[in-house]
């Protein structure tokens, strides 16, 4: 396997993670206006899909959807995933 896909893989965990990061800004800030809102569908989609870290930054650090246990479960559990991923493509290319 080819060195290649781990700086692909992290590249997309940061740029993923920045995106949902200023998702969860976005809403929060909605959020104290009282405007329209981003789906929490689209949020949660969006912390599944690389986007843990930014999902869960966004948690703390704005004291964003805390409150939902469901928020922070599947936040966690796709860290979780995501870190499974990166060790797999570490150990196929043969780092670890």
């Amino acid at each position: 396997m080819n060195p290649v896909l781990i700086y692909l893989f992290l590249g997309a965990w940061v740029f993923v993670s920045l995106i949902t990061f200023f998702l969860y800004k976005i809403d929060k800030a909605k959020a104290i206006k009282g405007a329209w809102r981003i789906k929490e569908s689209t949020l949660l989609l969006s912390s599944l899909c690389l986007g843990s870290i930014g999902g869960l930054l966004g948690m703390y650090m704005l004291r964003h959807k805390t409150k939902h246990w469901y928020f922070i479960l599947i936040n966690w559990l796709a860290l979780i995933l995501h870190l499974l991923v990166l060790y797999f493509i570490l150990n196929r290319v043969g780092v670890i």
